[in-house]
């Protein structure tokens, strides 16, 4: 019994097994099984070469389903993603991150940010892509550089490309160095090489011209095969097909064609020239209408050249309208 004003006794209830050990007991001993089992099960793991996730010897991450499934001697290698650096076996200082990404890759040096990027890469080495199936035909081609979805998708062995931007270099199989910065910019380059395009659609059309530099959105646009042109300024040179023109400014040289060493600096500039050749307009609006005419001269905002030959002056010695002698 229990007297007045004494606290109240803690019970304990007791449930025993069939061996006579009560509950807790039994709990001690299943927590120190489970734990040498973890442990049995984490030496068993780390034999394996390698199981994902975690870090393994060479300097070795892997996370992810097949992640650097058949790394044999490789070093420095990092895989996370399902079938990531799949393939590599003895290639070192690789890095793949995204489900795919650089899965058939063999070499070194690669670093393929997003799924499906680098990944029919075999032996090309020091390649970076970022972005969905960004470089994802590379096959033997190095040196490339792709930041955007789709960027450098066809390459298979084209080398020293950069393309920065959504489709940027997207149809480019085997031309090599290349610069296209912007989307769409020189998407349709199959084989031409030493392209330059900076700006939205820049050298959209080129295939296989080369050695042309667009700078500006739709500079050079419908440009397929004409070489060795410079445009740079929005629409400049946009529907020209021809060779060795240059065109500096807002809608200069816009609706050349067939047209050929022609020089135009300023807005509008030779805008309405067609298939003429060896013309030079320099200012603002600039031999703006002409459209056949060879070898005329055009000098100062709005001066127009009206014969074969002609040099002419908007502003000379303070006399407008005066043409030169």
């Amino acid at each position: 019994m229990q007297s007045q004003g004494q606290p109240p006794r803690e019970v304990k209830n007791y449930e025993f097994t069939s061996s006579g050990q009560d509950n807790s007991t039994v709990i001690q001993k299943s927590r120190r099984s489970h734990c040498a089992f973890l442990l049995a099960a984490f030496a068993d793991s780390a034999s394996g070469c390698p199981p994902p996730p975690g870090g393994y010897p060479n300097f070795t991450t892997a996370a992810g389903d097949n992640a650097l499934q058949a790394l044999t001697l490789g070093v420095g290698n990092t895989a996370i993603g399902t079938f990531s650096l799949f393939s590599v076996s003895t290639g070192g200082f690789n890095t793949a991150v995204g489900a795919g990404a650089l899965d058939r890759n063999t070499a070194d040096s690669n670093t393929a940010t997003g799924a499906a990027a680098l990944l029919f890469n075999t032996t090309g080495t020091e390649n970076t892509a970022n972005g969905t199936a960004a470089l994802e035909f590379n096959d033997t081609g190095s040196n490339n550089t792709a930041t955007g979805a789709f960027a450098l998708f066809s390459n298979t062995t084209g080398h020293d490309n950069t393309a920065n931007g959504f489709n940027a270099l997207l149809n480019n199989a085997e031309a090599s160095e290349n610069t296209a910065d912007g989307s769409n910019a020189l998407a349709n380059n199959t084989d031409g090489e030493g392209n330059t395009s900076v700006g939205f659609n820049a050298l959209l059309g080129n295939t296989t011209a080369a050695q042309n530099t667009g700078v500006g959105s739709s500079a050079l646009a419908g440009n397929s095969t004409g070489t060795d042109n410079t445009a740079i300024g929005f629409d400049a040179l946009s529907a020209n097909t021809n060779a060795q023109n240059a065109a500096v400014g807002s809608n200069a040289l816009a609706s050349n064609t067939s047209g050929f060493d022609n020089t135009a600096l300023g807005f509008r500039a030779l805008f309405a020239n067609l298939g003429a050749r060896r013309n030079n307009a320099v200012g603002s609006g600039a031999l703006s209408s002409h459209t056949t005419g060879n070898f005329n001269n055009a000098i100062s905002g709005n001066a127009l050249a009206v014969r074969q030959g002609d040099v002419g002056f908007r502003h000379l010695m303070g006399r407008p309208g005066r043409r030169a002698q």
